[in-house]
């Protein structure tokens, strides 16, 4: 392999003395952790190889490697997680974690003054956080196999966008024409986190790792949907019967100061309710003169 290649990764990754797996893109292994998370897709991981894409014991066995071979290492802690720094371990009292100081367990995680660390030691009032990463001054053991080197431009291009926005190369379409890179992204993209910076990104490694690609352009997608349809033709539908409510109501109206347009049974109840109103008013006029 060659310094820049991008390749397709297949490996699992393991504590040597003590055999804890770290991290695998095997199901077969990924299965064996308690914790096993379902929706979790297992797959060969993208890696350019020799640009720090992986430690830095893995990255110099893949400029070795042959495609499809399998390869057993183990990797020393100064190319691995690096060696254990004693200046990282500080004593803390347990009243500087608050409400979480009853949640506080040898072996966790925990954050504190903005840094991560891993509870070592609790005791007499105090805890022990240690600020080297959880496997460093541990020699790693790596079972790998280089599945593909990939060639082809848009192959590349998916696989440069899969890795920063996982299972997306289904909805995510790429067109190259010339030297420009056009990327549609769907509106169900649009509200994930830290978007923008995630598209400079993938924009950065497409122009660095594929050839002949000085330009990349993003469409945004904008699509109706069927509800919105369903509803702009209940809208119309609305409207409609509205307007002839109106038409209707205004018939009558013209109808009523157009006498030639009534009925006889129509006039005959106009002028009994006329001589009604007539006889309550003249009955009231007697009432008033008593």
């Amino acid at each position: 392999m060659n310094n820049g290649d991008l390749i397709l990764l297949d490996f699992t990754a393991k504590v040597k003395d003590t055999g804890d797996l770290i991290e695998t893109t095997i199901e077969e292994e990924g299965k064996k952790i308690g914790d096993f998370d379902e929706d979790f897709v297992f797959k060969p991981r993208l890696v350019a190889v020799g640009d720090s894409w992986v430690l830095k014991g893995l990255d110099e066995a893949l400029a070795e490697a042959e495609i499809g071979k399998q390869v057993n290492i183990d990797i020393p802690p100064e190319k691995g997680f690096g060696v254990r720094d004693a200046s990282k371990t500080s004593l803390f009292p347990l009243k500087k974690f608050r409400d979480k100081a009853d949640q506080i367990s040898v072996g966790s995680e925990i954050e504190i003054d903005g840094r991560i660390g891993i509870v070592r030691f609790v005791g007499s009032g105090r805890a022990q956080i240690d600020f080297n990463h959880r496997y460093a001054g541990r020699t790693l053991e790596y079972n790998f196999t280089v599945v593909k080197k990939i060639e082809d431009n848009k192959e590349m291009i998916n696989e440069i966008i899969d890795r920063r926005i996982p299972n997306s190369v289904e909805k995510i379409t790429v067109d190259i024409e010339q030297n420009i890179a056009n990327i549609n992204i769907p509106d169900e993209y649009f509200l994930l986190e830290g978007l923008q910076i995630i598209k400079r990104a993938i924009a950065n490694e497409i122009m660095k790792y594929v050839k002949d690609v000085n330009q990349v352009s993003y469409i945004e997608q904008f699509k109706t949907t069927q509800n919105n349809d369903k509803n702009k033709v209940e809208d119309k539908d609305k409207v409609e019967e509205s307007t002839e409510q109106e038409t209707t109501e205004q018939e009558i109206i013209n109808k009523l100061y157009d006498k030639n347009n009534f009925s006889i049974s129509e006039l005959l109840l106009i002028v009994k309710l006329n001589f009604l109103f007539i006889k309550s008013i003249i009955s009231l006029s007697g009432i008033l003169l008593q």
